[in-house]
């Protein structure tokens, strides 16, 4: 089979939603980790929104969160599209763009003019026009169609981990590799210690017999929209369940 019919062999399969900060995080490393190791990332959806379906977003969730996550729905929508009709090698750069308008940003002077920014049709075809696609597909941002694919991606995910989880999900050589939630991580390592913890990460995923290791207590996330000063950079809070989740 010529080298141009060959299909492409992934190292690394991510499962992604643009609005989550770990993932976003996680997806940093990993892309240093790809581009020292030579490795070749697969970038799959997982909804945030999908997983919660049952929940009560009122009871459980501080109350922007619904937008959010639905706002990463429309987003995963319009990655959809994209991959359909350009395929899998234009979702690296689309997913840095995606999650660039979220957290790769100045802190917004507006709150409630950048939440409404998310997912919004002007955002989303600012992201495609950088990364040169027809702005005509912001059009899935408000087609549920796309959601089969999106909730199988995300079931497909599940399977690969058990369901009490959250996001990144990530395998590694897929299909008969190690797969695991996270790791969670509130800043982007070094070069050098991007692949020493990727190496101690495969370490402990493919021991037998391990399934997790945990700590709630975690670091505000490292992210230029959060605009921390020096004197909160490494505070931790104590989070619930993988998230600010409210406890009523």
């Amino acid at each position: 089979m010529p080298a141009a019919e060959r299909p492409q062999r992934y190292h690394i399969q991510f499962h992604f939603d643009p609005v989550c900060p770990f993932a976003w995080i996680t997806s940093r490393w990993v892309n240093k980790v790809a581009a020292q190791r030579d490795y070749a990332v697969d970038w799959q959806f997982i909804s945030l929104r999908i997983l919660n379906k049952d929940v009560d977003y009122d009871e459980h969730f501080p109350p922007e969160y619904e937008h959010g996550h639905t706002a990463g729905l429309r987003m995963l929508r319009v990655a959809a599209a994209v991959r359909d009709a350009h395929g899998r090698a234009v979702m690296g750069d689309l997913y840095t763009g995606l999650g660039g308008s979220v957290f790769d940003i100045d802190p917004p002077d507006d709150q409630a003019a950048y939440q409404a920014s998310l997912g919004s049709r002007d955002t989303v075809q600012a992201v495609l026009a950088d990364v040169g696609l027809p702005t005509s597909f912001a059009d899935a941002l408000d087609d549920p169609s796309w959601d089969r694919v999106i909730e199988a991606e995300t079931d497909a995910a599940l399977e690969l981990t058990g369901k009490d989880v959250g996001t990144p999900i990530i395998a590694y050589d897929p299909p008969d590799g190690p797969a695991f939630f996270g790791p969670v991580i509130s800043r982007v390592p070094s070069d050098e210690d991007a692949v020493r913890l990727w190496d101690a990460v495969l370490e402990l995923a493919n021991f037998p017999g391990f399934s997790e290791m945990k700590r709630s207590m975690r670091e505000l996330p490292a992210l230029r929209v959060l605009g921390l000063a020096d004197d909160e950079v490494g505070r931790s809070e104590d989070w619930h369940q993988g998230s600010r989740r409210l406890k009523k």
